[in-house]
């Protein structure tokens, strides 16, 4: 059973991977807010001596000096590691997410909207970083400042200390209202910025039915609006930002202009709050500008946090999708209510053992004809048995669809746009369980099939090959190192593109780009792909669409080398592709 993904989780296990970075990370913090104390410390004895006419010594000339560039040394570490363990955590998330991604139910994939997916993969990971980075570490940091400055004034100035402890809740009270202004704001922005990057790529795939529509106009002006609501968003967010600075440095100012004031006064019950030497009230004056520096910076902090946490809440929510496994999970418990008790223990434990032998037995004996010969006379290979299924269960696709393909025979389904040929793809491979009726793979529920012998049973070719990073070679196994050289080789010949591919410097180890095959050739590519695991069944999808009459004929060819003693259901609205029975959808 997956562990339940969340934030939380993935940061914990960061901090426990890399415990010396996170303890080098806590000492740095911790030492730069004491060093930082120290500089007008020995800066006020420094002035002191001065106004009394003493000599300065040396040693705590050097002494100030050496502080200020050990507190600048300490400050520098800290980015720097904040810096480092916040990419930590980047990776961390984004490999957990993609984890994650690979694992979603077919179903949640349709309901995702691409700008909404990149969204949380670049734009809420990005928060979560910074949420560390400029957030959480550096506001516990600033707190710690302010308490410890707050405690060194109070022994050298408590009419300040007084005043600062007055006005400082003020301050935090005025932070929360900007920021809590500027995270709605922030929210807005990124719901219009999702909507505008989802809207992009939805144009672009429904581009010829908006031509046909003639809605380029709409489309126009729907993009429009969303930006539209991002630079409102964005406004709002900007005047909140260019009010607050000027409000702290301004508060800043007036309370140094005041203490100065009241020191100098000359009033002995003033004087006993506010009264301090030359050095002190440098040292004051330095202390003042610390803790106006830090609460100015709680209040970005405050702002970080706050929109990490609605990234935080996005990314929960994609981690709380449920997976393949956990769909095919919930299924078997449900299947598990009508069973009794002690029949279902027995399945249980025998259940995967069954299938995988199986499975091996029909893998083994799938080329030997005779074998071929007397399932045939058995039983269907391919059963869909009152079939009714759709992706809404008020929007149905396929009704009560009945049809049989029996082991090594050749079939294409038909039927008009839109009538389910490819969603009955999709529930061979498991994809999706039908709401009502069952579909069988040589007597075995297609849902049921484990993913690892998937590959060896099904042969799936799509219009488009799709390709990913690496070799040749790489684009026929797909990484899987259960497929050998010689069965890579055997796919490739019978594809017929094993003489191209041998025409190349590195062969097989050839690095995979656009350029290297034709459009035919890429389909050959894909059809070499989907038979190097010698599957059982092959199901292809319209391959020759997009095809010329010449590269059809070798796809075709292609396609008759590889069909042999395998099952095959194809769809094709062309007739020279259609093979077998045709089965009308």
């Amino acid at each position: 059973m997956q562990k339940k993904e969340s934030v939380l989780r993935v940061i914990k296990e960061t901090v426990r991977k890399h415990g010396v970075l996170s303890a080098a990370l806590l000492g740095v913090v911790c030492g730069a807010v004491i060093f930082a104390l120290l500089p007008p410390l020995v800066l006020a004895q420094l002035i002191d001596l001065l106004t009394k006419k003493h000599t300065l010594w040396m040693e705590g000339i050097l002494l100030y000096f050496g502080l200020l560039a050990l507190t600048g040394l300490l400050e520098s570490a800290r980015e720097s590691l904040l810096t480092v363990f916040g990419q930590k955590i980047t990776h961390a998330l984004r490999s957990s997410l993609m984890e994650k991604f690979g694992r979603l139910s077919a179903n949640e994939l349709n309901r995702q909207e691409p700008g909404a997916l990149v969204s949380r993969f670049v734009g809420d990971v990005d928060t979560v970083e910074n949420l560390f980075t400029s957030g959480i570490i550096s506001m516990f940091a600033d707190a710690c400042k302010i308490l410890s400055i707050l405690a060194v004034i109070w022994v050298t100035n408590r009419g300040l200390t007084i005043v600062l402890i007055i006005l400082l809740p003020v301050l935090f009270l005025f932070t929360r209202y900007v920021q809590k202004n500027m995270l709605a704001s922030q929210i807005a922005n990124r719901r219009a910025v999702s909507r505008a990057s989802g809207h992009v790529p939805e144009t672009l795939h429904n581009i010829r039915t908006i031509h046909c529509l003639q809605k380029e106009t709409y489309m126009e002006q729907q993009y429009a609006h969303y930006i539209d609501d991002s630079y409102s968003a964005m406004e709002k967010t900007n005047f909140y930002d260019a009010v607050y600075s000027p409000v702290i440095l301004i508060l800043n100012a007036i309370v140094v202009a005041v203490v100065m004031l009241l020191s100098a006064s000359g009033n002995p019950t003033v004087l006993k709050l506010f009264g301090m030497s030359a050095g002190t009230a440098v040292a004051v004056i330095n202390y003042i500008s610390q803790i106006f520096t830090p609460v100015e910076s709680l209040g970005m902090e405050i702002q970080t946090i706050q929109s990490a946490i609605a990234g935080v809440r996005r990314i929960n929510e994609f981690f709380a999708l449920p997976a393949f496994e956990d769909v095919k999970a919930d299924i078997k418990a449900d299947f598990n209510v009508d069973i009794k008790a002690d029949i279902m223990a027995d399945f249980n434990a025998d259940i995967s053992a069954d299938i995988n032998a199986a499975l091996e037995t029909q893998t083994a004996s799938i080329n030997n004809s005779e074998e071929l010969k007397a399932r045939k006379a058995c039983t269907p290979y391919v059963k869909f048995n009152n079939v009714t299924f759709g992706y809404e269960a008020d929007h149905i696709i396929i009704k009560d669809k009945s049809f049989n393909v029996d082991m090594g025979e050749q079939v294409t389904l038909q039927g008009r746009t839109g009538a389910g040929k490819s969603t009955i793809f999709k529930l061979l491979l498991g994809l999706y369980r039908p709401l009502k009726g069952q579909i069988l793979i040589d007597g075995i529920d297609s849902s049921n099939i484990p993913d690892n012998m998937k590959r060896r049973i099904f042969g799936y070719v799509e219009q488009t090959f799709h390709m990913v990073p690496g070799t040749v070679k790489d684009q026929i196994t797909l990484y899987d190192e259960a497929i050998s050289m010689d069965e890579v080789v055997n796919a490739a010949r019978l594809a017929g593109l094993h003489d191209t591919i041998m025409s190349f410097d590195k062969g097989y180890d050839t690095p995979c780009t656009q350029e290297i095959f034709s459009q035919g050739q890429w389909q050959l590519l894909s059809i070499a792909r989907s038979t190097a695991a010698n599957p059982q069944l092959l199901l292809l999808d319209e391959i020759t669409a997009n095809l010329d009459a010449d590269t059809e004929r070798e796809v075709l060819k292609a396609l008759k080398n590889v069909s042999e003693n395998r099952t095959v259901i194809s769809i094709s609205h062309r007739v020279t592709a259609r093979t077998g029975r045709v089965i009308s959808c």
